[in-house]
């Protein structure tokens, strides 16, 4: 509790840390994470510094280790990784885990390489045996299906492409023949036209069926083609226009018998080669499962060296080179563990010489550390969003765990609601060790991590909501209505009270649409409701003229009393500082401009609610109106809440108050003196002037914001409308309008109707609303309440420790 209260004494120590026993003492306080390093290097490059090769070579094997995990990745073997943290490796075994890496990427590269050639080599097989199949039907065409030229006159009956045809014509015909993409071959044929000038004969077909491209890996459909032309200079051109349009160009046969013989050694080869690549996945994949039993250690591994690495670019030599110098920030409580720490780094690496620390004093402020839990980590997040707190002052996330849930919860008033956001948030929290969980996505990641917060506020929304008697924008008749509507009637009554009071009867009945209660006629009022507000106001048609006066003065209440507390707050801080001065004339004043101000408010409220009652509220001061003759001077004289009130006011005419609110700055006797020799002491010029106008200018500021503030705490009043009348319209337009409809057709309609309505509950008044009320609620405590009393100037702790380093897989981690 004291720790979170206020953060915790820290010191400044020097460790002394032997050249041969740095790596195994650091080792030691990573896994311990008690100290905080400073750069003593900060004008050397890293470059330069000392330990610039180790940090090469963890960045090596990081190399290394990413292309293994992207490997197995590839290969689909899952990653397996350890329950338990392996430790820093010891130096000795470093050289030879490196060894291991790099032989291991050796081999890996070379397989690699040979599986992606004998992979490549098949496709260009296949690709080869559907371009002969699909070829051979251009070859056996008929020339009545083919152009007839008049220049061949005897040869109308022959192939076109028949090779003895050709040499009877004495032409030298050559053939290009492969594979082209689909989207090309309109642009391919164009060009072959206009090119070689019609010198040539396209003849294509599309494949039955997708293939892999042997460069890129991506499956397409390709279309076969066959060129035949005359004369070498076409040929020349057809193949440079192959090459610009990426085709696949594979040999064509010139006889039938050489097709049979191509496409027999091709089926041959193919077979063999999807034996040789079947034995080598297999060889590769036992390689990689292997390497993926070790690769979780060893990434741990290489995170936590790097680390060590990096703390010790921090540290300076002495002048002997034999020795490291390291100043750390560590707890004051955390000493004698620090201690131990350095012993067993030392006792590890077998030194003689044992490293050891002390403690120096220093003028420079500490980071601040606050331990957390579990719990207390969400809250204490929102408070450092606005500002980590400077080193030792009060720290609000204490009083933040209540007053943020509870404030929420008065904007989120609603027994529904609240409790399925806090079944919503008991199953993240009983289900907090679930693994899928702790790996979900940022969306899911942000509920999981303030599930203890979403617990509170669905709790004390359930709270609330009983208060305002709401629970899905309807009241629940718990303990039966403090109001009786059968004692209006005249009959009940004697002749005597029919003259006073306005009672009913059966033609006021069925003549008045509006009837009105009235709570002064004796047995319609019989008591309060026993718990928050009475179900009949559901019914009444001026409930929310009866709810916005209540809600207003209950905001108006609690804003006082949390400004208030913050104010006491400050109290503490210049306690702790020993600022005694800042106590008597800024708190004190501070505390006496709003209680009397502010406080006489409340007290005016809760006067009103207890002295008069449904007899005398008729005849009941505004408390607007008394409130606004403190500061003007009225005309005529007003009654007044209670005898002589009238004769208090802020302000009196003909005189001046000046109201001596002094900032917070350190206005001390003498010297300040900082608690464990860590505040810098400062002898300025004492300056009157300078001193005078930052006193004024804080003491408007301070007069303005507590009326900026007062006033921005209605926001509970209007969210908390806001959502009573958004729920009470989201019921008027589904869940009435399904339970209105006849039995006949009703329960056909209501199941859709009711599904409807939860979708639309759970993403407008659970989710949109519930962000909304937590913005706001955000912001009364950084704005309203926090000011008061935290400066947030500070810096966080942030201890060296392996705990903080990633221990999943990222290749983005890894290079």
């Amino acid at each position: 509790m004291g720790s979170l209260f206020r953060s915790e004494s820290i010191c400044l120590a020097q460790l002394f840390l032997q050249a041969g026993t740095a790596y195994e003492c650091l080792s030691a306080l990573g896994e311990r994470g008690l100290v905080q390093f400073r750069d003593l290097n900060q004008s050397v490059s890293s470059f330069q510094r000392k330990f610039v090769g180790e940090m090469k070579r963890c960045e090596e094997l990081e190399r290394i280790l990413a292309y293994l995990v992207q490997e197995i990745n590839k290969a689909d073997i899952p990653l397996p990784e350890g329950e338990t943290s392996p430790p820093a490796p010891p130096l000795k075994q470093v050289l030879e885990m490196q060894e291991q890496l790099q032989k291991l990427e050796v081999e890996l590269r070379e397989v690699t390489k040979n599986k992606e050639k004998l992979r490549k080599n098949l496709l260009e097989l296949i690709e080869y045996t559907h371009m002969l199949r699909v070829t051979e039907t251009f070859v056996k065409r008929n020339v009545e299906f083919e152009p007839t030229y008049e220049e061949f006159p005897p040869l109308e009956n022959d192939s076109l492409l028949d090779y003895s045809c050709m040499q009877r014509l004495g032409a030298k015909l050559g053939f290009v023949s492969g594979l082209i993409n689909q989207g090309k071959v309109e642009a391919f044929e164009k060009m072959l036209w206009r090119v070689c000038k019609g010198y040539t004969i396209l003849t294509y077909a599309e494949l039955d069926e997708p293939l892999e491209d042997p460069e890129t890996g991506e499956v397409i459909k390709w279309y076969v083609f066959l060129i035949s032309f005359w004369g070498e200079q076409i040929g020349y051109k057809v193949k440079k226009i192959c090459d610009c349009y990426h085709c696949h160009i594979y040999p064509y046969p010139n006889t039938a018998e050489e097709r049979k013989e191509i496409q027999e050694g091709l089926n041959t080869r193919i077979q063999d080669l999807y034996t040789v690549l079947h034995k080598t996945e297999d060889y590769l994949r036992q390689v990689l499962c292997k390497a993926a039993e070790s690769v979780y250690s060893r990434v741990i591994q290489v995170r936590k060296m790097k680390a060590i690495y990096h703390m010790l670019n921090m540290c300076s030599f002495d002048v002997t080179n034999k020795c490291l110098i390291a100043e750390v920030w560590c707890p004051e409580a955390d000493l004698q563990e620090l201690r131990r720490a350095l012993e067993d780094g030392s006792r590890a690496s077998g030194a003689t010489i044992p490293s050891f620390m002390n403690t120096i004093p220093t003028k420079e402020t500490p980071p601040t550390l606050i331990r957390t839990n579990k719990f207390t980590e969400g809250f204490q997040n929102i408070v450092d969003a606005y500002g980590v707190g400077s080193y030792r002052e009060v720290n609000p996330a204490l009083f933040t765990i209540i007053t943020f849930p509870f404030l929420f919860a008065v904007m989120f008033g609603d027994f529904g609601h609240g409790f399925v956001m806090f079944l919503f948030a008991l199953l993240l929290v009983l289900n907090e060790n679930h693994p899928r969980l702790n790996q979900s996505q940022e969306i899911m990641r942000m509920f999981f991590d303030g599930r203890y917060i979403l617990l509170l506020m669905g709790l004390f929304s359930v709270y609330t909501g009983l208060i305002y008697n709401d629970c899905f924008s309807k009241s629940v008749n718990i303990f039966g209505s403090g109001w009786n509507v059968s004692a209006m009637y005249s009959s009940s009554h004697a002749t005597k009270e029919h003259q006073k009071t306005v009672l009913w009867n059966d033609s006021v009945v069925r003549h008045n649409k509006v009837l009105q209660l009235d709570p002064s006629v004796p047995g319609v009022f019989q008591g309060p409701y026993p718990f928050g507000i009475d179900p009949i106001w559901n019914l009444a048609t001026n409930r929310l003229t009866f709810l916005n006066s209540f809600k207003m003065k209950m905001s108006v209440i609690l804003g006082i009393i949390h400004m208030t507390f913050g104010v006491t707050l400050g109290i503490f801080n210049h306690l702790h500082f020993r600022k005694k001065f800042n106590i008597y004339l800024v708190s004190i004043p501070e505390l006496l401009f709003m209680l009397c101000i502010f406080g006489y408010l409340i007290f005016m409220i809760v006067y009103k609610w207890l002295v008069y009652s449904a007899e005398t509220s008729r005849v009941a001061p505004s408390i607007l109106i008394e409130f606004i003759n403190m500061f003007l001077f009225p005309a005529s004289e007003t009654i007044g809440l209670y005898p002589g009130q009238s004769g208090y006011t802020l302000v009196r005419k003909d005189s001046e108050e000046e109201v001596s609110l002094l900032g917070s700055q350190d206005i001390e006797e003498g010297h300040n003196q900082m608690e464990d020799r860590c505040r810098e002491v400062t002898n300025e010029e004492f300056n009157f002037g300078e001193i005078l106008m930052t006193q004024v200018i804080h003491s408007i500021e301070y007069c303005l914001g507590c009326i900026s503030n007062t006033a921005s705490y209605l926001r509970l009043w209007a969210l908390s409308l806001a959502h009573a009348q958004l729920s009470d319209v989201l019921w008027a337009m589904l869940m009435r309008v399904g339970l209105r409809v006849d039995t006949t057709y009703g329960v056909l309609l209501l199941l859709p109707v009711i599904a409807f309505f939860i979708i639309l509950t759970v993403f407008i008044l659970l989710i949109m609303e519930g962000l909304s009320a937590f913005l706001h609620a955000i912001r009364l405590h950084w704005v309203e309440f926090q000011n008061k009393f935290y400066t947030g100037a500070g810096t966080k702790f942030v201890p060296f420790s392996f705990s903080l380093l990633p221990s999943k897989f990222h290749n983005n981690d890894l290079a």
